[in-house]
């Protein structure tokens, strides 16, 4: 499921995305993992939630911008201050 309206237009919206999921904000209790993918039909940029057998639990569209420089941020992490 990939919510059409709801588009991570920014680096920091990304980040608070991914605390959301990583807090479990989102209700799912067997999320294994997010990934930055391109839908197969039209190429489109999505982060998808993982769940532990890699099927897709939620996606949500990101700008072009936001597939290209915040990978290292999904791979990763997100980078806690101190």
């Amino acid at each position: 499921m990939i919510k059409d309206n709801d588009i991570i237009e920014t680096l920091e919206e990304l980040e608070a995305f991914l605390l959301l999921v990583e807090k479990g904000g989102l209700g799912f209790t067997n999320v294994e993992g997010v990934a930055l993918a391109t839908h197969n039909s039209n190429g489109r940029p999505f982060i998808a939630v993982l769940d532990d057998k890699h099927q897709l639990l939620l996606g949500r569209w990101v700008s072009q911008d936001v597939y290209e420089n915040g990978k290292d941020m999904v791979r990763y992490g997100v980078k806690k201050g101190h």
